[in-house]
Protein backbone atom coordinates (compact mmCIF):
# COMPACT_ATOMS: atom_id res chain seq x y z
CA UNK A 1 0.00 0.00 0.00
CA UNK A 2 1.32 3.49 -0.57
CA UNK A 3 0.50 6.60 0.65
CA UNK A 4 0.31 9.94 -1.69
CA UNK A 5 0.42 13.02 0.46
CA UNK A 6 -0.54 16.72 -1.14
CA UNK A 7 1.14 19.50 0.98
CA UNK A 8 -1.38 22.99 1.30
CA UNK A 9 -3.59 25.11 3.56
CA UNK A 10 -6.85 24.76 4.01
CA UNK A 11 -9.66 27.36 3.97
CA UNK A 12 -11.14 29.01 0.51
CA UNK A 13 -8.44 32.02 1.16
CA UNK A 14 -5.37 29.90 0.14
CA UNK A 15 -7.39 27.79 -2.59
CA UNK A 16 -4.90 28.93 -5.36
CA UNK A 17 -1.87 30.01 -3.65
CA UNK A 18 1.80 28.53 -4.34
CA UNK A 19 1.78 26.84 -1.09
CA UNK A 20 -1.76 24.89 -2.28
CA UNK A 21 0.35 23.54 -5.29
CA UNK A 22 0.32 20.22 -3.96
CA UNK A 23 -3.51 20.03 -3.44
CA UNK A 24 -4.10 21.63 -6.66
CA UNK A 25 -1.97 18.37 -8.21
CA UNK A 26 -4.23 15.73 -6.90
CA UNK A 27 -7.53 17.49 -7.25
CA UNK A 28 -6.65 18.03 -10.98
CA UNK A 29 -5.18 13.74 -11.01
CA UNK A 30 -8.42 13.23 -9.12
CA UNK A 31 -10.71 15.00 -11.87
CA UNK A 32 -8.70 12.89 -14.88
CA UNK A 33 -9.37 9.69 -12.83
CA UNK A 34 -12.90 10.60 -12.31
CA UNK A 35 -12.00 9.99 -8.16
CA UNK A 36 -13.82 11.41 -5.10
CA UNK A 37 -12.83 12.42 -2.20
CA UNK A 38 -14.08 12.00 1.45
CA UNK A 39 -13.94 13.53 5.00
CA UNK A 40 -12.01 11.99 7.80
CA UNK A 41 -11.66 12.92 11.41
CA UNK A 42 -9.05 10.56 12.54
CA UNK A 43 -6.52 11.49 9.45
CA UNK A 44 -7.72 15.27 9.89
CA UNK A 45 -7.87 14.83 5.92
CA UNK A 46 -9.90 15.03 2.89
CA UNK A 47 -8.87 11.59 1.92
CA UNK A 48 -9.57 8.60 -0.74
CA UNK A 49 -8.63 4.77 -1.87
CA UNK A 50 -8.01 3.77 -5.10
CA UNK A 51 -6.56 0.61 -5.57
CA UNK A 52 -3.49 0.06 -3.08
CA UNK A 53 -3.30 3.84 -2.54
CA UNK A 54 -4.48 5.91 -0.26
CA UNK A 55 -4.37 9.69 -1.72
CA UNK A 56 -4.08 12.51 1.33
CA UNK A 57 -5.03 16.28 1.46
CA UNK A 58 -3.96 17.37 5.24
CA UNK A 59 -6.87 19.70 6.35
CA UNK A 60 -4.67 21.28 9.16
CA UNK A 61 -2.21 24.35 8.40
CA UNK A 62 1.08 23.14 6.40
CA UNK A 63 3.43 23.12 8.91
CA UNK A 64 1.58 20.12 10.93
CA UNK A 65 0.48 18.08 7.52
CA UNK A 66 2.79 15.51 9.53
CA UNK A 67 0.17 14.81 12.03
CA UNK A 68 -2.27 13.41 9.10
CA UNK A 69 0.49 11.88 7.52
CA UNK A 70 1.81 10.01 10.52
CA UNK A 71 -1.89 9.03 11.43
CA UNK A 72 -2.78 7.74 7.77
CA UNK A 73 0.68 5.62 7.63
CA UNK A 74 0.24 4.37 11.11
CA UNK A 75 -3.23 3.07 10.62
CA UNK A 76 -2.87 1.49 7.38
CA UNK A 77 0.91 0.30 8.36
CA UNK A 78 2.39 2.13 5.38
CA UNK A 79 6.37 2.35 5.66
CA UNK A 80 7.81 5.65 5.28
CA UNK A 81 9.03 4.98 2.02
CA UNK A 82 5.91 4.30 0.60
CA UNK A 83 4.81 7.51 0.93
CA UNK A 84 4.96 10.62 -1.92
CA UNK A 85 4.47 13.93 -0.86
CA UNK A 86 3.45 16.62 -3.26
CA UNK A 87 4.27 20.28 -2.35
CA UNK A 88 6.11 24.01 -3.47
CA UNK A 89 9.07 25.10 -4.06
CA UNK A 90 10.21 28.62 -4.51
CA UNK A 91 13.76 28.10 -4.91
CA UNK A 92 13.16 25.51 -8.44
CA UNK A 93 12.03 27.36 -11.70
CA UNK A 94 8.52 27.76 -11.60
CA UNK A 95 7.02 24.65 -13.44
CA UNK A 96 9.59 22.49 -13.05
CA UNK A 97 9.12 19.32 -11.17
CA UNK A 98 11.78 17.70 -9.11
CA UNK A 99 11.26 14.07 -7.95
CA UNK A 100 13.26 12.32 -4.74
CA UNK A 101 13.27 9.39 -3.29
CA UNK A 102 14.68 11.19 0.23
CA UNK A 103 16.16 14.06 1.17
CA UNK A 104 16.13 17.41 3.28
CA UNK A 105 13.15 19.34 3.60
CA UNK A 106 15.19 22.36 2.15
CA UNK A 107 13.44 24.48 4.60
CA UNK A 108 9.86 23.35 3.05
CA UNK A 109 7.96 23.60 6.41
CA UNK A 110 5.42 20.53 5.46
CA UNK A 111 8.45 18.85 4.73
CA UNK A 112 9.82 18.84 7.98
CA UNK A 113 6.33 18.23 9.59
CA UNK A 114 6.48 15.35 7.78
CA UNK A 115 10.01 14.12 8.86
CA UNK A 116 9.12 15.39 12.36
CA UNK A 117 6.15 12.90 12.29
CA UNK A 118 7.36 10.30 10.58
CA UNK A 119 10.90 10.43 12.27
CA UNK A 120 13.25 9.95 8.82
CA UNK A 121 13.91 11.93 5.82
CA UNK A 122 13.35 8.76 3.55
CA UNK A 123 10.62 9.27 1.96
CA UNK A 124 9.73 10.10 -1.46
CA UNK A 125 8.71 13.63 -2.60
CA UNK A 126 7.72 15.63 -5.78
CA UNK A 127 8.61 19.34 -6.05
CA UNK A 128 6.29 21.79 -8.07
CA UNK A 129 8.48 24.53 -9.11
CA UNK A 130 7.23 28.27 -7.76
CA UNK A 131 10.35 30.10 -8.40
CA UNK A 132 9.88 34.21 -9.06
CA UNK A 133 12.94 35.51 -7.34
CA UNK A 134 12.35 39.09 -7.92
CA UNK A 135 8.52 38.46 -6.62
CA UNK A 136 9.33 36.81 -3.38
CA UNK A 137 12.67 39.07 -2.76
CA UNK A 138 9.89 42.14 -2.91
CA UNK A 139 7.08 40.52 -0.72
CA UNK A 140 8.86 38.09 1.40
CA UNK A 141 9.05 34.59 1.82
CA UNK A 142 5.70 34.04 3.42
CA UNK A 143 3.98 36.79 1.63
CA UNK A 144 5.09 34.42 -1.53
CA UNK A 145 4.39 30.86 -0.29
CA UNK A 146 0.68 32.24 1.12
CA UNK A 147 -0.02 34.63 -2.40
CA UNK A 148 -2.12 33.76 -5.08
CA UNK A 149 -0.42 33.11 -8.69
CA UNK A 150 0.09 35.96 -10.67
CA UNK A 151 -1.87 36.15 -14.29
CA UNK A 152 1.33 35.00 -16.22
CA UNK A 153 1.49 31.85 -13.47
CA UNK A 154 -2.12 30.63 -13.94
CA UNK A 155 -1.73 30.65 -17.48
CA UNK A 156 0.89 28.19 -16.99
CA UNK A 157 -0.38 26.35 -13.64
CA UNK A 158 -2.83 23.94 -15.75
CA UNK A 159 0.39 22.36 -17.70
CA UNK A 160 2.32 22.40 -14.57
CA UNK A 161 -1.02 20.30 -13.45
CA UNK A 162 -1.07 17.76 -16.39
CA UNK A 163 2.54 17.30 -15.83
CA UNK A 164 2.44 16.67 -12.29
CA UNK A 165 -1.12 14.19 -13.04
CA UNK A 166 1.14 12.15 -15.15
CA UNK A 167 3.99 11.72 -12.35
CA UNK A 168 2.14 11.21 -9.94
CA UNK A 169 0.70 8.39 -12.35
CA UNK A 170 3.87 6.90 -12.75
CA UNK A 171 4.74 7.30 -9.16
CA UNK A 172 1.69 4.75 -8.09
Amino acid sequence: MKLIIGLGNTGREYDFTRHNIGFLALDYFFKLHGLSWQTSQKFHSIWAKHNDIIFLKPQTFYNEVGLAAKECANFFKIDPTNILAICDDFNLEFGQLRFREKGSDGGNNGLKSLTNYLHTTDYPRLRIGTGNPELRQKIGDINFVLGHFTQTERELVPNILTEAAHRISDLS
